[in-house]
């Protein structure tokens, strides 16, 4: 049985994942403080904090997503230690915990992979950014210590996201004046849609992405890429 884990599914990106894998997976495992919206015979929900509770037991497992993130935007002296310890909590330890949690189940996979999330602020250097790029700098070094560690059994690849049009971002896209200035800053005068990252994650988890490991994907709307 195809079998797909994704920690944060209900919502942003990991809903998402979860709506456009539902017919390539015989069962997709959503794990999420809140239950999903929708309803699907190949959709089994369990209630957990990442942070605070124990994972669900899974005896095997060909892919697991992490999607749990957090967008904590605000000037270095107003930042405190514990701002810092959280976005740490919720981007890295909580990736590692899922990880430890279910590498026996991944190693009964078939062609297992594993995605994690990073962020476009760990390449651009932006304003306010501090701790959320500092989580996922750390992210993507553990994306490539594990995709050595893992080979050559189990892929590990991130993706890191421009600004995506998610309930976490809203605070950046809250009027007709932010979205403009959001697509104007951007090459390729767009941001993300959620469903854009959910298809590069399919590829990832697909056997068509056989070769990849240890890869951090910049979807970026060209921020990163170009100087224009």
């Amino acid at each position: 049985m195809a079998r797909l884990i994704v920690v944060g599914g209900s919502k942003g990106i990991g809903n998402a994942i979860v709506t456009s894998l539902l017919s390539s997976y015989d069962e997709i495992v959503n794990i999420s403080r809140t239950a999903p919206e929708q309803s699907h015979h190949n959709l089994k929900h369990y209630e957990c904090d990442i942070t605070n509770d124990e994972l669900p037991n899974i005896d095997a497992a060909d892919g697991l997503v992490y999607c749990p993130g957090s967008i904590n935007l605000k000037p270095i002296n107003r930042l405190s230690i514990d701002d810092f310890k959280n976005d740490f909590e919720i981007n890295v330890l909580g990736a590692v915990k899922a990880v430890q949690k279910y590498l026996p189940a991944l190693k009964n996979g078939k062609n297992p992979s594993v995605i994690l999330f990073s962020t476009v602020a760990t390449k651009l250097g932006m304003p306010f950014h501090a701790s959320v790029a500092a989580s996922k700098s750390a992210v993507e070094g553990l994306t490539k210590s594990l995709g050595a560690e893992l080979a050559p059994t189990i892929r590990v690849n991130a993706i890191a996201p421009t600004v995506t049009d998610t309930e976490l971002a809203s605070k950046l896209l809250r009027n007709e004046r932010m979205v403009d200035n959001m697509n104007e800053r951007h090459p390729l005068k767009k941001y993300l849609q959620p469903q854009e990252v959910a298809d590069m994650a399919g590829f990832l988890l697909s056997n068509k992405a056989a070769s990849l490991s240890g890869k951090i994907f910049e979807m970026d709307c060209g921020i990163i890429s170009f100087k224009m």
